[in-house]
């Protein structure tokens, strides 16, 4: 099933029955008001009790954290770094120096050299993403340039958002509605980076979106909303 076919269908969790309903937009751009873009494309759709489900890559855009990948300078040690990167199917990532170097910058050197020297002791250990939990948030959810669905962001590497748990609660604020920060690919199951769900509901959250029904390429549906519609 193509992710168009895939997009706004029900899904049942734990016998309890949602709607994913994907929101078309503009390009979202670096300075766009995050709150203002929910309230104008979300809703006229949005209802009492849903969840705003938002893009990670369309947050961090929006609060300017992408770059340019011709503006980046990758030292030695990034280009080394990233040749050591494991090469996968699915994406580029940290394989990309440009994106290492990126992440560098981001979370300081020492961090990404302490993630380095602990991840073959991982495993050693038979323990998987030693790395990236040292590493934090902006290695993890790096974007590679050339990996981007949206033409304007071709070029660019996509960090994590700027403080996902303050972001989703300054939105609640700003709109009235739960929010949540994800990353949701054909890859990966779902992960709520963060949100103002209570824990229960998060680990529905991401269940109900681990097949992508909001796509992550040109489909321009970097907004969602979460709706629990019935009891199966």
């Amino acid at each position: 099933m193509s992710p168009a076919a895939r997009a706004g269908r029900q899904v049942t969790v734990d016998g309890r029955t949602f709607e994913r309903i994907p929101i078309h937009t503009p390009v979202l751009m670096p300075g766009d008001d995050i709150a203002a873009a929910i309230l104008e494309h979300a809703g006229p759709s949005l209802r009492p009790g849903d969840t705003v489900v938002l893009s990670e890559s369309a947050v961090a855009i929006m609060q300017g954290r992408g770059r340019d990948w011709r503006t980046i300078h990758p030292t030695a040690i990034a280009r080394f770094l990233s040749s050591r990167v494991l090469k996968t199917s699915y994406g580029t990532g940290l394989r990309s120096p440009y994106a290492m170097q990126y992440a560098i910058e981001l979370s300081g050197l020492w961090r990404i050299l302490l993630a380095a020297a602990v991840h073959p002791i991982g495993r050693l250990l038979g323990k998987r993403g030693w790395f990236y939990l040292v590493a934090g948030l902006n290695a993890r959810l790096m974007d590679a340039e050339h990996t981007m669905g949206i033409e304007a962001f071709y070029e660019f590497c996509i960090p994590a958002p700027a403080d996902p748990p303050g972001t989703c609660a300054r939105l609640k604020v700003a709109t009235g509605y739960d929010m949540a920060i994800c990353d949701i690919n054909d890859i990966a199951p779902a992960w709520c980076v963060a949100s103002t769900l209570p824990k229960d509901r998060v680990r529905l959250l991401e269940r109900s979106f681990d097949d992508n029904p909001l796509c992550q390429t040109d489909e321009q549906t970097p907004i969602g909303i979460w709706r629990e519609v019935a009891s199966a």
